[in-house]
């Protein structure tokens, strides 16, 4: 059985605010395999983006810091990693593409330009030469006339545009992994399938592993191999996609998928879901959660035991942190 390539223990992140020292991330377990789609989702503020970031050594410090826990790539720890090694981790072998390409991408400079930038740092290529690999990866991604857009600056590019450009920039190093943290956030449908054929694309190519973070189930079932669900900084359920969306066991989980609109009385009907829900409340403001079941204020199965005592991921291939899923199990 192939290692992962990724492996993330006990993870606990922290942030200093004006309520005090809140934890972020609480208890992250993932394991990333080689080749493979990890889906991670749930609602904003449900710890995804700091799962990446701190996989990334991307924490700012201060406010925030590592608490606890180990994150190991391809077996080293590289939460013990200083900033040196880390920069070479960065682009070369674990690349990001971050949500919003407009404040992503440097204004004063061309695309081809920033392409070409990251080439030069981790290839050691002349300028030339990363000029040159800078066109022929717009062109991989799928961007018209490349020659042309390389010279072109982020605002005269479309949105959908800026967003392949931000995958040839994280791409240009050939990493081994790929965070996408919302990669199709603020695009229209088509576009958004277009990135997400893009990205398969260049996972069969290259066989990059790939950890896709998103709010939207749709994407998860198109995309993923695995899923973690995430909610208020603790995993509540994980196994693969196809278990998942199939036998949710968690409220949260069923809820998110829920949500996902269903064409015609027929699907609704089979799905066995009305055409459109909801999950009601927010997720809590970290300062706030106390004993119990973070999600227990907006779960529609909770019970005493839910408030009093926090429950952990129990199971084998499909895992869920679920007081009332124990009970229907049993």
């Amino acid at each position: 059985m192939a290692e992962p390539l990724l492996s993330i223990r006990d993870l606990k992140v922290e942030f200093s605010t004006r309520h005090g020292r809140v934890t972020a991330l609480s208890g992250i377990d993932l394991d990333l395999m080689p080749g493979e789609t990890l889906g991670i989702v749930g609602e904003s503020g449900c710890g995804k983006s700091i799962t990446a970031l701190a996989t990334m050594g991307l924490i700012p410090d201060p406010p925030g810091r590592i608490a606890g826990g180990r994150i190991f790539f391809d077996g080293e720890d590289i939460t013990l990693a200083d900033a040196q090694r880390l920069r070479s981790l960065r682009g070369a072998d674990i690349s990001m593409i971050f949500q919003e390409p407009m404040t992503s991408l440097n204004p004063v400079f061309t695309a081809g330009d920033q392409i070409a930038e990251a080439i030069v740092l981790h290839q050691s290529a002349g300028k030339a030469e990363a000029d040159r690999m800078a066109i022929e990866l717009l062109r991989t991604v799928g961007i018209p006339e490349p020659e042309r857009r390389a010279q072109s600056y982020p605002h005269e590019l479309s949105g959908g545009m800026r967003q392949r450009v931000m995958i040839a920039i994280a791409i240009s190093c050939r990493p081994r992994i790929l965070i996408a943290d919302e990669p199709t956030t603020a695009l229209d449908v088509t576009v958004q399938a277009q990135i997400f054929d893009l990205m398969r694309d260049i996972q069969q190519q290259s066989g990059v592993a790939i950890m896709l973070i998103t709010h939207d189930m749709g994407a998860i079932a198109e995309m993923a191999d695995r899923v973690a669900v995430m909610y208020a900084g603790r995993i509540v359920e994980k196994g693969s996609a196809d278990a998942i969306l199939d036998n949710p066991l968690h409220p949260y989980t069923r809820g998110l998928i829920g949500c996902i609109p269903v064409l015609g009385k027929e699907a609704n009907r089979e799905a066995r879901m009305p055409p459109l829900a909801e999950i009601p409340g927010i997720v809590p403001p970290l300062h706030l959660l106390g004993r119990g079941c973070a999600f227990a204020d907006r779960c529609p199965l909770a019970f005493d035991r839910c408030r009093a005592e926090s429950p952990t991921l129990e199971g084998d291939a499909h895992k869920v942190a679920c007081f009332a899923a124990e009970m229907e199990a049993a």
